[in-house]
């Protein structure tokens, strides 16, 4: 079977890691799998992206042209927002001849909603976050109007019901209406979302978590860890990192912020040293500890380390799907501390591998860290169940498989359904 993936970028964020190392667990249990992006930057040939610096250049302006009318007429947009509406070229599937077709996150300009409808292979489309089916925004905050119609935006700031929200659920479920879609999504809580939808309450939608390369990630001597990041040895190390690790409010950093010194205030400011990586720059705000920065860890072997020199990794974050830095970090034997929101319970089980807080209550979260870090005996099993469970249902392998008998069962059954139309041709719904 040929499978071709789709993503805008092949790393740099959470989606790009996803879809590559997927692409790469097909490929490992004998599958013809191709990636397509609309940015590459790594120099895997399998990979392809824009080859000169034409193409690159075209890719540049796609992205800009997608993103100028939405800056012109809703600036004071919050959060990220994508119409995909301005196509400017054609990116051919028919020359990769795939059997069937994987999206991922097409956004930034990558793939127009019209541009996906041309589509004539079956489609499998794994979300990353909820912009398949919302009128444009990816995170929708507490708003449900993508149950109905959209418009009246909150996060386009729009008090019109006919805005741009709307309009672009309108072209989606206009030009989608007709494809061969299935939906996949890595948590249940992703899932739930898409079904409720207006545009998919009769599609199908699989749960297939993200995979992990447990090779890669997993635990380390922590005091060879630290030895090497150059990180003391005599404190307990809480790490916390992100893309946008600051600046996207949906990451959670200005919660963080007061369960930090709140759980300074109550005896530990001499025992903890935080730990942040995905800042290029220190941040000009006291979080109460000794405050360690990293900047920017692309690679497996980088971010594996500071995983195992961590004894806790903690994510506030508002709303996610199933985040890999979470994932990443069990693999590695470190209990997480998080809000029980989205797609987190899927990945943190309460006091099991981790702590869950009540959603947005920082003193919880404060009491989840103090919880996880006060008894050494309760945190060395916290970090065996930890990695027990990245084993048991987040290997590169056991994704793979999933989505390897996924495509088969729909390619057979598209292949049939052909077969029955060519035979009884007056069958065909019109």
């Amino acid at each position: 079977m040929k499978v071709l993936l789709v993503n805008t970028f092949d790393v740099g964020n959470g989606s790009a890691y996803a879809a590559y190392r997927l692409h790469q667990g097909l490929q490992d249990i004998g599958l013809t799998s191709e990636l397509l992006v609309q940015f590459k930057f790594g120099d895997d040939t399998t990979v392809i992206g824009p080859k000169n610096k034409v193409t690159k250049a075209i890719s540049s302006l796609e992205r800009s042209l997608d993103n100028f009318h939405l800056k012109r007429s809703y600036p004071q947009t919050k959060g990220i927002f994508s119409a995909q509406g301005l196509p400017i070229r054609s990116h051919a599937v028919s020359k990769f001849n795939p059997d069937i077709i994987n999206l991922h996150w097409i956004n930034d300009g990558f793939w127009s909603i019209e541009r996906i409808a041309s589509i004539r292979q079956p489609i499998v489309w794994t979300m990353h976050d909820m912009w398949v089916f919302t009128g444009g925004c990816h995170y929708s905050q507490t708003c449900d109007r993508y149950t109905k119609t959209c418009g009246a935006c909150p996060q386009l700031n729009s008090s019109k019901s006919n805005d741009l929200s709307r309009w672009v659920l309108k072209r989606k479920a206009s030009s989608w209406s007709r494809l061969k879609l299935t939906l996949v999504s890595p948590s249940h809580w992703l899932a739930k979302c898409a079904q409720s939808s207006s545009l998919f309450p009769d599609v199908r939608v699989e749960v297939i978590p993200n995979g992990l390369d447990i090779k890669k990630y997993k635990p380390i001597n922590q005091h060879l860890a630290r030895d090497l990041l150059n990180l003391p040895q005599d404190k307990q190390l809480v790490l916390f990192g992100a893309v946008n690790a600051t600046s996207d409010r949906r990451k959670g950093f200005h919660l963080l912020q007061p369960a930090l010194q709140s759980l300074c205030q109550s005896g530990w400011s001499e025992k903890i040293e935080l730990i942040v990586f995905g800042l290029s720059q220190p941040m000009q705000t006291d979080l109460g500890f000794k405050t360690r920065y990293l900047g920017r860890l692309n690679d497996d072997i980088s971010l594996a380390l500071v995983y195992a020199a961590a004894d806790l990794f903690i994510a506030p974050s508002l709303e996610d799907n199933l985040p890999n830095t979470i994932m990443e970090a069990l693999a590695c034997g470190t209990p997480c501390v998080a809000f029980n929101i989205g797609g987190i319970p899927d990945l943190i089980e309460h006091q099991k591998n981790g702590y869950l807080a009540q959603p947005y209550n920082t003193e919880d979260l404060a009491q989840g860290i103090s919880w996880v870090l006060e008894n050494a005996e309760r945190h060395q099993k916290l970090s065996e169940r930890a990695r027990e469970k990245v084993e048991k249902e987040f290997t590169l392998e056991i994704q793979a498989q999933r989505y390897a008998a996924l495509f088969d069962e729909i390619v057979i059954s598209n292949s049939q359904f052909a077969i029955r139309n060519s035979q009884f041709p007056y069958l065909t719904h019109k």
